[in-house]
């Protein structure tokens, strides 16, 4: 019985070991991957995501690894997606373990039109971010995209 005790104080102390320094730069981090989304420009985000990084974008495709991710956000942001800007309205942080943090954010997205001719007006999206330390530093490792539904 007292080494279950200890146990689970051990396991609740590691749990409640974040720091508020350490929520605001999973944030950040996320913010920033927003902040490159708005300018269209992807070059800066290759240091905020593990290179083993997954897409799975609002359509149902899932890119696998920071290469492959990088050059679809570049495609699509040249084409339908090009001038167009998100804007969170809420993010939540949540710590799986000292190094991952789980980040669900709700945005607004400006009017679009997909490749097969849908057009997307005043749209909500649900993210999930995985994000780890890696090397001393936040990183994204995973991301998925889904529509609100509801209109």
């Amino acid at each position: 019985m007292k080494r279950i005790l200890i146990i689970c104080l051990v396991l609740f102390v590691g749990a409640c070991n974040q720091t508020p320094n350490q929520e605001t730069e999973v944030r950040q981090t996320v913010q920033s991957f927003f902040d490159a989304f708005n300018k269209h420009e992807f070059e800066d985000v290759a240091a905020i995501t593990t290179e083993d990084w997954n897409h799975v974008n609002p359509l149902g495709g899932w890119t696998k690894g920071r290469e492959a991710v990088l050059k679809e956000l570049k495609e699509v942001h040249s084409t339908f997606l090009k001038g167009v800007s998100m804007t969170i309205e809420d993010m939540s942080v949540r710590f799986a373990s000292p190094d991952v943090a789980v980040v669900t954010v709700t945005n607004r997205i400006e009017t679009y039109t997909t490749p097969d001719g849908v057009k997307h007006e005043n749209e909500r999206q649900i993210k999930t971010f995985i994000v780890v330390k890696r090397g001393g530093k936040w990183m994204i490792m995973q991301d998925q995209n889904t529509i609100i539904g509801g209109k």
